[in-house]
């Protein structure tokens, strides 16, 4: 009887292994960081703690992204002169920016010697647009090879950087450098953009680099001008924990943003830094929004979770003041 159930279980198990073969196949074809041939690309800001022996022992990573700058340059002034600072306050803010900078030029030089390719962004804020983008170009002094990025994190122009002042900046950006800037942006508001082209026709051209934490995009491109992602920006702290990641980065912890590119290392490689826009076309009817609700962090890797966006008659101006984000 015992060899009779042996012969039995074994064709069971075989069909259990065939089974999880499959599934693995199509997690592969729905997951573009399951597949291999696709570059993995991290970004990271001051806070995030790197070790780059291990972090490099993953050759799968093909470029590393950093901060640079966030909003208008800090106005230093520690003579005590000027109400509202204090000198020491003055000095330990000083020091941040000093220690900030010391070490955006320092992880520049090892990803550079490790083969990788860099970028940097700048995280768009209220003020003034020219200001901001040559605050960008001071501080992360981008080599020609290197990729530029304007992080919009939302539409609201009391908290970002408002979308006709994105356009400035950009603009300002390639007469400077002769090149645009990727732009780094959440789903609704590359879905606004991208239905009032014709407003924004600079940002709805720049490459994208989209962020979202669910587990696929299906239906979500073409957008616009957008056939496709530059960038996915698929996991961070938010749908990363110590028991279940869409990807370990090794010598990283679970706070780290990682990236996948549609494309090979050396195909990534040959546009990092092309700085183009990208072809125009007539576009979709007007995109009509409603009562925007702040949609939980948690809910990014919820496949159950709606995009909080309903239809109404609310126009466009009164859309604009709104803040929605689809993380």
């Amino acid at each position: 009887m015992k060899q009779d159930r042996g012969i039995l279980i074994f064709p069971f198990l075989l069909l259990m292994l065939a089974s999880l073969v499959a599934q693995h196949a199509r997690a592969a074809d729905v997951l573009p960081w399951n597949k291999t041939d696709n570059a993995i690309v991290i970004d990271a800001y001051e806070l995030n703690t790197l070790d780059w022996e291990a972090l490099t022992s993953d050759k799968r990573i093909a470029g590393f992204i950093s901060k640079a700058s966030d909003g208008l340059p800090e106005s230093f002034d520690c003579s005590g002169e000027h109400a509202g600072d204090t000198v020491a306050h003055c000095k330990t803010m000083w020091r941040k920016y000093a220690v900030s900078r010391e070490l955006f030029q320092t992880r520049r030089l090892v990803a550079r010697a490790s083969g990788l390719l860099w970028g940097a962004y700048h995280l768009g804020r209220p003020g003034n647009p020219v200001e901001q983008a040559n605050h960008f170009l001071d501080y992360a002094t981008p080599r020609d090879d290197e990729m530029m990025i304007l992080d919009l994190e939302g539409i609201d122009p009391s908290k970002f950087m408002s979308l006709e002042d994105a356009q400035i900046f950009a603009g300002h950006i390639k007469a400077r450098t002769g090149r645009y800037p990727v732009l780094y942006t959440n789903h609704n508001t590359a879905r606004y953009i991208a239905a009032y082209r014709n407003d924004y026709p600079v940002l709805a051209r720049l490459p994208l680099w989209y962020a979202r934490y669910k587990p696929d995009i299906k239906g979500v491109f073409p957008m616009g001008n957008w056939d496709n992602y530059l960038l996915w920006q698929f996991s961070s702290g938010t749908n990363c924990s110590k028991h279940r990641c869409p990807y370990r980065v090794p010598g990283t912890l679970t706070d780290i943003d990682v990236n996948v590119a549609a494309m090979s290392p050396a195909d990534l490689a040959r546009i990092w830094a092309q700085g183009n826009l990208l072809p125009a076309r007539e576009p979709d009817p007007p995109l009509i929004l409603a009562k925007i609700e702040m949609e939980p962090r948690s809910a990014a890797t919820d496949t159950s979770a709606p995009d909080p966006i309903t239809t109404s008659s609310v126009p466009k101006r009164e859309i604009n003041a709104l803040n929605y984000q689809d993380f």
